[in-house]
């Protein structure tokens, strides 16, 4: 007993050895994500205690109000931040902090949080459907069951979607900002769980969507498993989980390599699988076409920013010192991507299947300027100027081409294989033109933003002296004109089949996420330069 209630004093004893010190918590520059926390928890409790009938409205106004709090508090955080170039919002005494509020972190929270707003906008649709949303009345209803039917027929909806997907957006704001490994896993798998469930609700054609679920979520695991494979890896080698004692640890190259490489290939393999990279993709077109049409909008472009954040920051910040070590894994992974993303979407038939492949492809381009940020020497400020743009241009393109997809119908649902398209430019000429932007921004035409993002991103690898990747991404941009032109030229010039494409009227939501992305396409092709200063004043990561 007195040895039990001797070392209870000495754990209870400050600044002793054993004791615990009390962590140094950065409210207000964590404010943006507990905003998004608490209005995840305050939607299960809406869940749970609100009228049936009411809850549509509650969450899709909760949501909302949410996410522009969150906004709001983020600007406010960002221009304090000005003048102190970053801080640690978590963090001990002894430790070094566990999230890091900086530059890049403000860049990519505004991004997301402005992206999850036009989302929740396509989430809270109802016209589309016949007055209901895109997501079965009833979960856990077998698909072709009478439960299914009573849950039709009654008109249920599953207005869970709102708080799962303000998980996923916290995990997604947490994932870019950590500042150790053990936070970015929990951040891992806090935007990734609601991912899963999100993929299996769709209204209609419930197994395929119950199918990219499952596989989603297996393929998913494994590479969590890898993840924190890879962590305990690192950890062997730096005896530390914080990226500046991690990056001291490489830059003094302390011994124990081989513990260090393995640790670096298992940490690529989880991260490279959220960016959709090759050969980590197989799960991209089977679940981007099972999905909620919203959902895979949402996931497509915020997942993959998120990622690409905590991507830089791991690699550029706790493993810097070992670049010569995984760049050529990199400048690998880079070619595969943008050639099998291309090449692939060639021979695709269904609309989403073939931009889960462009997504793919712009996978590859990305990673081709992220080799730039860390080949550039004294241009790695450029060069993450570079990627944060190209991130900003792909996340308006890829959620206005989901939002117009939402809109093309069938009798059964949206119109997703190509044939259904041919003319469309007569059935609905603004929507064809709409769309034809959408994949003319894409393919990197100019006086559109994709045109700019491609050549931010280009510039910053040749300028690191990757120009095999450059001629790569040029040569892989020509083909991949090619199959969003030939979408183009089915709408334009090709005779519709049976009665032709139908174009329901979606609500003012839908129609406003489209015009936001279409001004957004249009005014960062013509106009980028306010977004590229405001990506060069996200400045560098805090080490």
């Amino acid at each position: 007993m007195s040895n039990a209630a001797a070392l209870l004093g000495a754990s209870a004893a400050p600044g002793q050895a054993g004791g615990f010190d009390s962590p140094s918590v950065e409210y207000s520059l964590l404010s943006p994500l507990l905003i998004i926390f608490g209005v995840a928890i305050a939607g299960v409790l809406v869940e749970a205690f609100a009228p049936r009938s009411m809850r549509y409205l509650l969450q899709t106004l909760l949501a909302l109000l949410g996410v522009v709090g969150a906004l709001v508090a983020t600007v406010v955080v960002g221009i304090n931040l000005q003048s102190r170039g970053g801080g640690i919002a978590f963090g001990s005494v002894t430790a070094e902090g566990a999230i890091a509020v900086d530059g890049p972190s403000i860049f990519i929270w505004g991004l997301l949080l402005v992206l999850t707003l036009i989302s929740v906008l396509l989430f809270a649709e109802r016209r589309l459907e016949g007055g209901g949303l895109s997501f079965a009345g009833q979960a856990s209803a077998l698909p072709g069951t009478e439960a299914e039917r009573e849950a039709s027929t009654h008109g249920l909806e599953q207005t869970e979607v709102f708080p799962l997907m303000m998980f996923a957006v916290a995990g997604m704001m947490l994932f870019p900002a950590s500042n150790d490994l053990l936070t970015m896993f929990v951040a891992l798998e806090v935007l990734s769980l609601p991912l899963y469930l999100l993929c299996g609700l769709a209204r209609r054609r419930r197994l395929l969507s119950q199918e990219a679920a499952l596989k989603y979520f297996m393929l998913g695991a494994f590479s969590s498993g890898f993840f924190i494979y890879g962590i305990a890896f690192i950890y062997g080698y730096a005896g530390a989980m914080d990226f500046a004692s991690i990056s001291e640890a490489v830059s003094g190259r302390a011994g124990g390599q081989g513990l260090l490489l393995g640790g670096i290939g298992l940490v690529a393999v989880g991260m490279l699988f959220k960016v959709n990279a090759v050969p980590f993709h197989a799960w991209t077109p089977d679940v981007y076409q099972g999905a909620p049409t919203p959902v895979t909008a949402f996931m497509s472009a915020c997942t993959k920013i998120a990622a690409f954040g905590a991507l830089l920051r791991l690699f550029y910040v706790a493993l810097g010192g070992s670049r010569w070590d995984w760049t050529p894994m990199i400048w690998i992974v880079a070619i595969a991507t943008m050639v099998v993303g291309s090449v692939l979407a060639l021979t695709q038939t269904d609309i989403k299947r073939m931009l889960a492949y462009s997504s793919i492809a712009h996978a590859g381009f990305i990673l081709t300027g992220f080799v730039g940020a860390q080949r550039a020497g004294q241009d790695t400020i450029g060069s993450l100027q570079a990627v944060l743009f190209y991130l900003v241009t792909y996340g308006f393109l890829t959620i206005g081409a989901f939002a117009v997809v939402t809109v093309v119908r069938d009798p059964g649902g949206e119109a997703t294989h190509l044939s259904r398209w041919a003319g469309l430019g007569k059935a609905s000429p603004v929507v064809a033109a709409v769309f034809a932007l959408f994949l003319l921004g894409m393919a990197g035409i100019p006086l559109t933003s994709g045109f700019t993002g491609k050549w931010a991103v280009f510039t910053s690898a040749y300028s690191g002296g990757a120009w095999p990747l450059v001629v790569t991404g040029v040569v892989m941009s020509a083909v991949a004109a090619f199959f969003y032109v030939r979408v183009i030229v089915l709408m334009y010039f090709s005779d519709p089949v049976g009665e032709g494409p139908t174009v329901a009227v979606p609500s003012v939501m839908t129609t406003i996420v489209i015009a936001v992305a279409f001004a957004a396409t249009v005014t960062l092709g013509i106009a980028p330069q306010p977004v590229l200063d405001l990506a060069a004043t996200a400045g560098e990561f805090i080490r």
